[in-house]
C-alpha cells in the first residue's frame, strides 16, 4: 500500500492488502445502521436457500432417471408420466426458487454495497480537501480523479463479493463434498477435493502473476488520463503554440503502453481460463470413468452416473466463482490501494487538540519574526515583522520571488510558519480552527478560477444561505450586475470550465461579489488586478476600494499605482522587509520602492506614447511587437 510496504517486499504487500480487507469489513456490517444489518442478514438467508436448492437439484435428476430406467410394461407408461411431471415440476420449481433467492439476495445487498461506496468515497473526498496545499501542488488532477474512480468501483466489488459469494461458495463446496462421500464413497470426495485444490492453487498462482500486469495497466491508464485532462484544461495554450500534434503524440505514447498492457491482461486471462478448464475437466473425466465402471458392474445405477455428472458440472459454477472472486478481490485491492494510500496521507496543517474558534473583534493582523521555507535549503521569509492595524490597509510590494504570495498562504494557514508567529487580535492562528480562521478572511486572488456552474452559483459560494436580494446587492457593489443583465440567462448563465466563458475583468468582479457576500472582517487582495488592462483595472480597483472600507485589508500588489492610497506600504526583498512607509515617504527615501515606481512609470508612459502614436496613425498596430513598449521605457 504505502511506500513502506512496497519497499519491504511481497509479504508486507500481502499484509497491507489484508489490512485493507479488514478496514472494509465494517462496511459489510455497518455500525449504527440496523436497517442495513437486517438487509445483510436477509440477503445471507436468501443466499443459503439458493445454495441448498442448487445442491438438491442433482438428487431430483437421480431419482427421475432411476425411475425412468427401472419401469416396464403398463406400469412403465404410468410411471413415465408421473416421473415426467415430477421432473418438470421439480426442475421448474427449483430453477425458479434459485433465481428468485439469488435476485432477492442481490436486491437486498445492493443498498449495503452502495452505502459502503458512498461512505468511503465521501470520506476520501473530505480527506483530500483536508490535505495540505503542498500535496495538491504535487499531484496531477487527472491521475487523482482516476484513482478515486477505480477505488470507488472496487469498494462495492470487494464488499459484495466477500459477503455474497466467497463464504457461501465455501459452504456449497462443503455440501458437495459431503454428498459425494455419503452417496458414492470417499474416493469420489478425494477426487473432487484434489481437483478443487489444484484448481484453486493454479488460480491463485496465475492471478498473482496477472496482478503485476494489472498494475501496469492501471499505471498506464492513470498516465493517459492525466495527460488528457491536463491537455484539455490547457486547451488555449495548446492552440496558441499549435501543439495539437505534440499533445496527440504524448497521449498516444501513454495509450500505446495501455494497449500493450491490455493485450497482456486479456492474453493472461485466456491462459488462466484455459488452465482452469483443463484441471476441472480432468477431475470430471476421472469421476465419470469411475462411475461408468460402477454402472457397468451393477454397483451404481444410471441415476447415480447422472447425479455425479450433474453435481460436478454444478460444482464448476462455484469453483469458477472462487477463481473470479479471487481475481476480482486482488484486482480490487490493487485499484483501492492508491485510494487508501490517499486516506493514509497525513495533512501537513492540522487543528491542535482543543483548538478554539477565532474571535475577531477589531481584526488586527500581526506578523512577528515570521520565517518560512518550502524547502529547508531555500528560505523564503527570513524574519518578517509588521502590523496591519484594525480597519487599515497595508500593502506589500517587491520584486518577483520576494515572498509576497507566501505571506497570503501563511495567513490562510495553507502552510504553518517554520519560525515566529502570526496573530489576529492577539490569537496565534495555529491555536484556532482552520475553518474559523478562513471564515474571517475574504480573498480576491490574482488568478480567479470559477466553478463550471452558473454565475449565481459562483457568487453564492461566498455565502450559500444568502437571499436573492443579498446576492444581487453583492453583484451591484462589484459592478457586475449590469453585465449580467445583458446576458440571455442572466444569473443562470454558465461560466464554463474555470470560468473561461468570462473575460478576466468579469471573473474578477464575480470574485469580488462573492467576497462581498461573504462579508469577512479581514480582506486579502492578492495582486487582484495585475492581469487586467488599464481601463478594467481602474473599474475593478474602484470596486475593491469600496469593499475595503472599514475592513482590515492586506494587499499583495504588483502594480504600484493601485496601492498609493494604502496606509502603509511594505517593500519586501529576498524574504526581508527592505522599506516601509507611505507612498510619499517611500518616494522621498529614493530606495527600492522609488526604483520600482520609476520603472513602472516609464513603462506606463511608453505604452501611452505608443497608444497615442497608433491613434494618430503614425505607427500601424500590426507593426508593434510585444517587446516595444518595454524597449521604449528603457527596460
Amino acid at each position: 500500500m504505502g511506500t513502506s510496504s512496497s519497499a519491504e517486499g511481497p509479504p508486507d504487500k500481502t499484509k497491507g492488502q489484508l489490512a485493507v480487507l479488514w478496514n472494509l469489513a465494517p462496511f459489510a456490517w455497518p455500525e449504527g445502521r440496523p436497517d442495513l444489518r437486517t438487509r445483510v442478514a436477509l440477503a445471507f438467508v436468501a443466499l443459503l436457500a439458493a445454495k441448498i436448492v442448487t445442491v438438491l437439484m442433482p438428487l431430483i435428476y437421480k431419482e427421475a432417471v432411476d425411475r425412468l430406467t427401472g419401469a416396464d410394461g403398463a406400469q412403465a407408461a404410468t410411471s413415465l408420466a408421473v416421473v415426467t411431471i415430477m421432473l418438470v415440476v421439480a426442475y421448474g420449481a427449483a430453477r425458479i426458487s434459485m433465481v428468485l433467492f439469488t435476485q432477492l439476495r442481490d436486491v437486498l445487498f445492493t443498498k449495503v454495497g452502495q452505502h459502503a461506496t458512498r461512505l468511503t468515497a465521501t470520506r476520501t473526498f473530505e480527506h483530500l480537501h483536508a490535505l495540505s496545499l503542498r500535496f495538491h501542488l504535487d499531484r496531477k488532477t487527472g491521475g487523482l480523479s482516476r484513482v478515486l474512480e477505480r477505488g470507488k468501483h472496487s469498494i462495492d466489488l470487494i464488499v459484495r463479493n466477500g459477503v455474497l459469494y466467497l463464504v457461501p461458495t465455501i459452504i456449497e463446496l462443503v455440501f458437495v463434498l459431503g454428498m459425494m462421500a455419503a452417496f458414492f464413497g470417499w474416493e469420489y470426495s478425494l477426487i473432487v477435493a484434489l481437483t478443487v485444490a489444484a484448481y484453486l492453487g493454479f488460480t491463485f498462482v496465475a492471478s498473482e502473476w496477472r496482478m503485476a500486469i494489472r498494475r501496469e495497466l492501471n499505471d498506464s491508464d492513470t498516465e493517459a488520463n492525466t495527460k488528457s485532462v491536463d491537455s484539455l484544461l490547457n486547451f488555449e495554450t495548446v492552440k496558441y503554440f499549435s501543439a495539437e500534434a505534440w499533445e496527440s503524440r504524448r497521449f498516444d505514447s501513454s495509450m500505446a503502453r495501455y494497449e500493450q498492457a491490455a493485450i497482456r491482461t486479456y492474453t493472461s486471462l485466456g491462459l488462466l481460463n484455459s488452465g482452469q478448464a483443463i484441471i476441472f475437466t480432468i477431475g470430471l473425466t476421472t469421476s465419470m470413468l469411475l462411475s461408468a465402471r460402477a454402472v457397468a458392474v451393477g454397483t451404481q445405477t444410471l441415476g447415480d452416473f447422472v447425479m455425479i455428472n450433474a453435481m460436478l458440472i454444478q460444482l464448476y459454477v462455484p469453483l469458477n466463482f472462487m477463481g473470479m472472486i479471487y481475481r476480482e478481490l486482488k484486482q480490487g485491492l490493487i485499484d483501492i490501494e492508491d485510494m487508501f494510500s490517499l486516506i493514509k496521507q497525513k495533512p501537513e496543517v492540522v487543528d491542535r487538540p482543543g483548538a478554539a474558534s477565532l474571535g475577531v473583534e477589531s481584526g488586527e493582523i500581526r506578523f512577528e519574526n515570521v520565517r518560512f521555507a518550502y524547502d529547508p535549503d531555500r528560505q523564503i521569509l527570513k524574519g518578517v515583522d509588521f502590523i496591519v492595524p484594525a480597519g487599515r490597509m497595508v500593502a506589500i510590494v517587491g520584486p518577483s520571488g520576494a515572498g509576497k504570495s507566501t505571506i497570503s498562504r501563511l495567513l490562510f494557514r495553507f502552510y504553518d510558519v517554520t519560525g515566529g508567529r502570526i496573530l489576529i487580535d492577539g490569537q496565534d492562528i495555529r491555536d484556532v480552527t482552520q475553518t474559523s480562521l478562513r471564515a474571517a478572511i475574504g480573498i480576491v486572488p490574482q488568478d480567479t478560477v470559477l466553478f463550471n456552474d452558473t454565475i449565481e452559483y459562483n457568487i453564492r459560494y461566498g455565502s450559500p444561505d444568502a437571499t436573492d436580494a443579498q446576492m444581487r446587492r453583492a453583484a451591484s457593489l462589484a459592478q457586475i450586475d449590469h453585465f449580467i443583465g445583458t446576458l440571455t440567462n442572466g444569473y443562470k448563465t454558465m461560466v464554463g470550465e474555470r470560468g473561461l466563458k468570462l473575460s478576466g475583468g468579469e471573473k474578477q468582479r464575480v470574485a469580488i461579489a462573492r467576497t462581498i457576500l461573504k462579508g469577512p472582517p479581514i480582506l486579502m487582495l492578492d495582486e487582484a488586478t495585475s492581469a487586467l488592462d488599464t481601463n478594467t483595472e481602474k473599474d475593478i480597483q474602484q470596486a475593491l476600494d469600496t469593499i475595503a472600507i472599514d475592513r482590515t485589508t492586506l494587499v499583495i500588489a504588483h502594480r504600484l499605482s493601485t496601492i498609493i492610497h494604502a496606509d502603509t506600504i511594505i517593500v519586501l526583498d529576498q524574504g526581508v522587509i527592505a522599506e516601509r512607509g507611505s507612498h510619499a515617504e517611500l518616494l522621498q527615501a529614493k530606495g527600492l520602492y522609488a526604483a520600482l515606481w520609476a520603472r513602472q512609470q516609464e513603462a506606463d508612459e511608453a505604452r501611452q506614447r505608443l497608444a497615442d502614436a497608433v491613434k494618430a496613425d503614425v505607427v500601424r498596430p500590426e507593426s508593434v511587437t510585444a517587446a516595444e513598449p518595454l524597449a521604449l521605457a528603457g527596460e
